[in-house]
């Protein structure tokens, strides 16, 4: 026997030995980096499961020679596996560089304790134009009790609200939640309620009864019932009494005719809380709450939400000026009464503290359905991977983007600073330095920046505040925020920190949608496109996650080929696949098998139902023929100069009948909008397509043709079964809801058309 001879036992003890110290040296490398990043960044990193390890002792003969081969065998299968991986990686969208590093923020509530508490802005915009069936004083006012009642000291919070509409309805609103917070808000505290939105926390089950008395949750439920009565018998009326306009000074700006488009700029200070006699029915005091509405003329442009946010900024400086800004939307409530502390634990960080820009929560919503009709939820499917994995993957690599809702920012930032290293905030000051000054004199000087004409040949809008120019300003606000140096935060508490009113109709759905994927294929064309704005200023990957939503419109019209091409195609006897029994239909199959298994297991994981994960798959489906077909046109009509930029407002309500079948999760039409009849044209097509290549494989070589046209028929039969509520809609319904005969007679004639199109 060769004395340099290793025995196979030898040999695989050494190879254990080797990955031992691989092993050891890894884990050292990983303990060393955990230790040097701060406990409250909590990182998700890649688990992988260890490799086989195949303990072989001495083995002679035959038996050797048979676990050799196994060994070698599981080395072969762990080369697939790899292989696929890697397939799998490349396959991926943009997304991919971001799921692999996600972070998920989390704080210690006790951190922001140790410094100085710093005064705060909430500020929130209503754009309901005076239409009060978009967004009703009601609603509004509710959602700011909730930030007034925020468990955080109160001479340091100051509410802002913006009415563009410039509407006295909404200013009684108001005046009326001013008086009622006296009693609101210290039952709150008192009680520690949760959530503190007196609409949400009383449609709720009457289980908080057992917080307090009956008879004082009674009272307190009796007054707020009779102040919504009030506001909305006033509503309807369309006018405010003269005896309640002789208790406000206020009502006095509306004693000349205004209009939503046209109206001077009216500052109001309804509850001052440097002042000691504005205290609740405890003696506490009460937090600043301030109405706002801008002067709006019809000769200038008034740059719509961005416009009114950049007022807001204005108006704050002279009259709270505190360092931190909250902008929320005016039907996203506070759900959790300590998000205010939250977001202060990141900005007071003693280590990254001073690099944070913003602190970015994310959209929730309070109606949404069982199985999610309309695929509103932020929290399953795909909407998890853009919200949860997404941006925690963005959190990685310098932040997550602004999204309009639910921030808070430093107010230097948004005012133009750039990030330095030597950067210190003075969280000390704000509030206190405007104690002396007269309200009626605060008032006089914020209605001077509220101007129309005051942002003329000024840097508001470009380098200073919300961008103009685009319908997702949000965006590209964040997007500069981060090319100057400075990080961002997501953060996703157990308890949701806002929650809002979804969407309940498919009109309001695909309205939405068309907006968002509008505004960020503009900033994609435009000068701020990532790649191109962010070049050398942020990460690569940073770029790829801010280009996703980018490309939302254009992946219109890929989406429509693939709903109609491969189904006509099969009627007409054209095969685009390879056969079924063809070794090339395998990537085909294991594309569409992985992604949707992959699909359902998000949605399954996160508490979603299986008809809630369908429905996510015909909605988005459905906005891409539709919403993103739209956003992606009028972004082309916009550049060639034939149409002019709008903000167009998602309604906050609907009608009983509405509510009653998105209760009942039965989609609703209702109108002869042209979304539907392009929805209409695509499922009559599809099941005509279905039934003719079916007829075709009957009645010819059954076996030949399935092998050729299988995953033709199996994709066309897909989106049948996806378009049933359509079909539905179209010949089943009878209610208002249904699909319009107007629409269906269209649709087939379209569909008619297309079946004459020649696809080769």
């Amino acid at each position: 026997m060769n004395p340099n001879y290793v025995g196979d036992g030898e040999h695989n003890n050494e190879q254990m030995q080797s990955q031992k110290r691989q092993r050891t040296v890894g884990l050292t490398i990983r303990r060393r980096w955990i230790a040097s990043h701060p406990t409250t960044r909590v990182i998700h990193v890649l688990r992988r499961q260890p490799p086989c390890r195949h303990r072989v002792g001495k083995i002679d003969g035959d038996r050797g020679a048979t676990q050799r081969r196994e060994t070698k065998r599981m080395q072969h299968k762990g080369f697939y596996s790899m292989f696929k991986g890697s397939i799998s990686i490349i396959c991926l969208d943009f997304e991919t560089p971001l799921n692999a590093q996600p972070i998920n923020q989390g704080v210690y509530g006790s951190t922001a304790l140790k410094h100085v508490l710093p005064a705060l802005s909430i500020n929130t915009v209503t754009m309901s134009l005076g239409e009060a069936h978009s967004e009703p004083p009601s609603l509004v006012i509710s959602t700011v009790l909730s930030l007034m009642a925020y468990n955080y000291p109160a001479e340091k919070i100051s509410v802002y609200l913006s009415d563009d509409g410039g509407s006295i309805l909404t200013f009684y609103a108001l005046w009326e939640a001013s008086l009622f917070a006296k009693h609101w808000i210290p039952f709150c505290k008192r009680y520690n309620i949760e959530p503190r939105s007196p609409a949400a926390y009383f449609s709720e089950s009457d289980g908080h009864q057992d917080l307090c008395s009956p008879e004082e949750w009674s009272l307190i439920r009796e007054m707020y019932e009779a102040m919504t009565e009030r506001i909305d018998t006033a509503v309807l009326s369309g006018k405010i009494s003269e005896e309640v306009k002789a208790n406000d000074k206020g009502f006095h700006e509306w004693d000349q005719e205004n209009t939503s488009k046209n109206h001077q700029a009216t500052v109001q200070i309804l509850i001052e809380g440097k002042d000691k006699n504005a205290n609740d029915d405890e003696g506490n005091v009460l937090p600043t709450l301030v109405y706002m509405a801008r002067e709006k003329r019809p000769q200038h442009h008034h740059n719509f939400k961005a416009g009114a946010m950049n007022a807001l900024i204005r108006v704050s400086s002279v009259i709270s000026n505190s360092p931190i800004i909250m902008n929320v939307d005016c039907d996203m409530y506070s759900n959790n009464c300590d998000t205010i502390r939250d977001a202060l634990c990141f900005f007071l960080d003693e280590e990254m503290g001073h690099k944070i820009g913003f602190v970015q929560f994310p959209q929730n919503y309070n109606n949404l359905t069982k199985n999610n009709i309309y695929g509103n939820s932020h929290q399953v499917t795909n909407q998890l991977l853009n919200l949860k994995v997404l941006m925690g993957g963005m959190d990685s690599v310098g932040g997550p983007m602004y999204v309009g809702t639910g921030c808070f920012h430093r107010r230097e930032i948004l005012c133009g600073r750039r990030f330095t290293e030597d950067y210190k905030e003075d969280w000390d000051g704000g509030i206190k330095d405007k104690t002396q000054e007269n309200i009626d004199e605060i008032e006089e000087k914020a209605k001077s920046l509220a101007a129309s004409t005051y942002e003329h040949d000024t840097q508001w809008g470009d380098e200073i505040g919300i961008k103009y120019g685009y319908p997702a300003e949000d965006i590209i606000t964040g997007l500069e925020i981060h090319c100057r140096g400075w990080k961002s935060v997501h953060s996703n508490p157990p308890r949701p920190a806002f929650l809002g009113v979804a969407p309940t109709t498919l009109a309001q759905t695909l309205l939405q949608h068309k907006r968002w994927s509008e505004g960020s294929f503009s900033i994609f064309l435009s000068k701020y496109c990532p790649f191109m704005f962010g070049h050398g200023k942020i990460k690569l990957r940073h770029q790829m996650g801010y280009s996703i939503y980018g490309l939302w419109a254009p992946n219109s019209i890929p989406t429509l080929y693939y709903v109609i091409i491969p189904s006509l195609a099969l009627l007409k006897g054209i095969s685009l696949f390879p056969e079924i029994t063809s070794p090339w239909i395998t990537p085909f199959i294991y594309v569409l098998c992985v992604k949707n298994m992959y699909s359902l297991y998000e949605a399954l994981s996160c508490g979603d139902t299986l008809k809630g994960w369908w429905n996510e798959q015909r909605m988005w489906m459905v906005r891409r023929i539709t919403s993103y077909l739209y956003g992606l046109t009028d972004t082309v009509r916009k550049l060639l100069g034939l149409s002019k930029m709008t903000f167009a407002v998602t309604s906050k309500v609907s009608e009983q009948n509405e509510s009653k079948r998105y209760e009942q999760e039965i989609m609703e039409f209702g109108s002869s909008a042209p979304e539907y009849v392009i929805i209409a044209t695509v499922a009559l097509l599809n099941l005509i397509c279905l039934v003719g290549g079916l007829s075709q494989i009957l009645t010819g070589g059954r076996n030949i043709l399935l092998n050729v046209f299988s995953p033709q028929l199996i994709l066309c039969g897909m989106l049948v079964i996806t378009n049933i509520p359509f079909y539905e809609a179209m010949f089943v319904r009878k209610d208002k809801g249904r699909i319009p005969f107007s629409v269906t007679l269209a649709s087939i004639g379209f569909g008619m058309l297309a079946l004459l199109v020649p696809i080769v």
